[in-house]
């Protein structure tokens, strides 16, 4: 019986091999996924795995956690607007020391120790992600006011030609989302933006969300395996997809907008989430098509 159902794993998942093989795929790394230490070698070996049988992964990754443990140590006040950090001179150094080498390199790390061949960058290399100011207005009394978030940015333009250079190497590109403006200066963006405007500009065949939750709800709470872009829009216009969710459906529809043909947010905290997501008939998470 043993022997059956491991051949019957390995047949299930041959269609989803020879239909992803040469795929680009996009995949947002963050959450659960990268604080526990059994999920951070899952991810790694999933990662590996597309790799070895042909696809072609490109990982982008949050750190926020992270970022605000070290400002803890260094005793740098956290602020936050609508979710994002106030980015001054002193936590935007932070913010670069965490992402761009410790978050970035760990990971790097961990997926060359199980046989990949990963290299670790950030927006600011090669120009890969100019950015803008970002400028987050809020209703106050008696007018409008707009925040000045410091040096948290959007994404403006995507130059992919380091990107095109290391996948033809045959390397699995992990990026920091840190971007960099007109005069230099550097910006923090948030990584579900970066996944999305990466995706759309390699024309993605997936862009894969690890999240903290089993996928899209519906009203009675209960994961919706499979939606339709329309679904989404009209489920985000209802009130049931909200909270947390809404940003992450938001990028997956303008991610789609600009040519993405799927996205999948997957729940990270089940180990080995990208496999079974992208291989079996199961899936811990939403597929939007």
């Amino acid at each position: 019986m043993k022997h059956q159902t491991i051949a019957s794993v390995l047949i299930e998942a041959l269609p989803y091999i020879k239909r992803f093989h040469g795929a680009t795929i996009v995949i947002k790394y963050g959450g659960a996924a990268m604080v526990d230490e059994a999920l951070k070698h899952s991810f790694a070996r999933d990662v590996v795995l597309m790799k070895l049988v042909g696809m072609q992964p490109v990982v982008v990754h949050g750190g926020g956690p992270q970022i605000g443990a070290l400002l803890e140590r260094l005793r740098i006040e956290s602020r936050f607007v609508d979710g994002m950090r106030v980015t001054d001179a002193a936590t935007m150094d932070v913010v670069q020391m965490v992402l761009g080498g410790l978050v970035n390199k760990e990971i790097v790390s961990l997926v060359n120790a199980e046989g990949g061949r990963a290299v670790g960058v950030t927006g600011k290399d090669g120009d890969l992600i100019r950015a803008r100011k970002l400028k987050r207005g809020v209703d106050a009394e008696p007018a409008p006011e707009i925040i000045d978030l410091g040096h948290v940015g959007e994404v403006e333009a995507v130059h992919g030609q380091l990107l095109a250079t290391l996948l033809r190497g045959g390397f699995i590109p992990v990026i920091a989302p840190i971007g960099v403006g007109p005069d230099g200066a550097s910006y923090n963006i948030n990584a579900d933006l970066v996944a999305s405007a990466i995706a759309a500009h390699l024309a993605a065949d997936k862009l894969v969300l690890l999240t903290d939750t089993a996928g899209i709800l519906d009203a009675a709470g209960a994961t919706v395996p499979t939606a339709t872009r329309a679904d989404v829009e009209a489920m985000m216009e209802s009130g049931a997809i909200r909270g947390g969710m809404l940003p992450k459906a938001r990028c997956a529809l303008d991610a789609m907008a600009d040519g993405v043909r799927q996205v999948q947010i997957v729940d990270g905290r089940e180990p080995h989430a990208l496999l079974l997501e992208i291989f079996t008939d199961l899936g811990v998470g939403t597929q939007i098509i």
